[in-house]
């Protein structure tokens, strides 16, 4: 396995992440509050939607980064 391919996977696992989260962002501001067992994650629905949040903005950052990493050629091959 060469540095390259560990970094597209991450980049591949990142963008399915991201499209995964975008997804459980509610219009309306249910978002993950909306799914049954929410209780036992977090403690409320504003905290649910801040953890939310943050992870989507991580998972956005690295996506991002890797992208131009990757299209730069910046990693050895």
């Amino acid at each position: 396995m060469t540095v390259t391919s560990i970094v597209q996977g991450i980049w591949a696992f990142s963008a399915i992440g991201v499209i995964v989260l975008v997804l459980l962002h509610s219009p309306k501001g249910d978002g993950i509050g909306a799914i049954g067992g929410q209780a036992q994650l977090f403690s409320s629905t504003k905290s649910a939607e801040n953890t939310l949040n943050r992870v989507t903005w991580a998972l956005t950052v690295i996506f991002l980064s890797l992208t131009v990493v990757l299209s730069a050629n910046w990693l050895p091959k």
